[in-house]
């Protein structure tokens, strides 16, 4: 195929970004790092606005995987991508195609006043950082290690826990018998709880004991299912403690009509984070 003399005309980077994890945590070949280690970021195309716009692609996954191809071509499979990158990603492409400055709408939790005010997202990612996955929690003779999960089991998780808190939402209101609706709720319930399980054994790289090094994902999930209430929750508490370092940071807001402080949240889903973009 001859070389397109329009192909001067096709987009370009518009910022580089350096993700939080440097390119750790990564599946062989599902990242092609650059030695300086900022990956290019292009602006959206009018179809990546109509991919993010579809609420079936939204809710599975595809619209966000397909954009990150898109914009960032050097995430080569954007599943394989750890939690910890994920939110510097979506707003180097929100900052590339719309620029670094994000309106919000918020209100005053303390007189109900109604503002709006400009976020400036380059300081948003300078701020993201890297949690310290190399700290075991220690439990007698064993050592658990723990990895970042993957954008793929995030989506998974997120689609299931959706589903089975959707059911306990309408069975109230259903037409079943209350006995019949209480066995649904209970194994609803009961599969929230295995959700929740899987989800801190994706988040667990190994076990290490006297005489084993355990990495097999059934058997540290077998080992969450039987283990007692203290370690588990140990475990479960270590998980929550280092991913909240990742998290960003809620906004500090001065309200313009009562002058009192307060913090506001800042949303990184696809739906919310683009779909004020114009």
């Amino acid at each position: 195929m001859s070389n397109n003399p329009l192909s001067q005309y096709f987009r370009q980077p518009s910022i580089y970004v350096k993700l939080p994890s440097g390119g750790q945590h990564y599946a062989d070949g599902a990242i092609d790092m650059p030695q300086n280690g900022e990956l290019p970021v292009y602006p959206m195309t009018a179809i990546d606005e109509i991919t993010y716009r579809t609420p079936d692609a939204l809710f599975n996954g595809n619209a966000v995987t397909n954009v990150i191809k898109s914009c960032i071509p050097a995430i080569r499979d954007p599943w394989a991508i750890p939690a910890m990158d994920v939110d510097s990603i979506l707003v180097s492409i929100r900052i590339a195609s719309y620029g670094h400055t994000m309106e919000i709408s918020t209100t005053c939790p303390h007189c109900e006043n109604e503002a709006d005010y400009g976020l400036d997202l380059r300081t948003m990612l300078e701020q993201m950082k890297s949690p310290d996955y190399t700290q075991p929690v220690v439990s007698g003779d064993m050592q658990i290690f723990f990895k970042p999960m993957t954008y793929k089991n995030l989506n998974d998780n997120n689609q299931k826990q959706f589903e089975e808190q959707k059911l306990l939402q309408v069975l109230p209101n259903s037409d079943m018998l209350d006995a019949e609706k209480m066995t649904a709720m209970s194994a609803a319930l009961i599969k929230l709880t295995n959700i929740t399980i899987e989800a801190i054994s994706q988040s667990i790289a190994a076990v290490k004991t006297p005489s084993a090094l355990v990495s097999e994902p059934e058997f540290i999930e077998e080992m969450l299912k039987n283990c007692d209430r203290r370690l588990f929750t140990q475990i479960r508490d270590h998980i929550i403690n280092v991913k909240a370092k990742a998290e960003i940071q809620p906004m500090k807001l001065k309200c313009s009509a009562c002058e009192k402080e307060y913090q506001q949240a800042v949303t990184l889903d696809m739906t919310s984070f683009f779909g004020d973009a114009s």
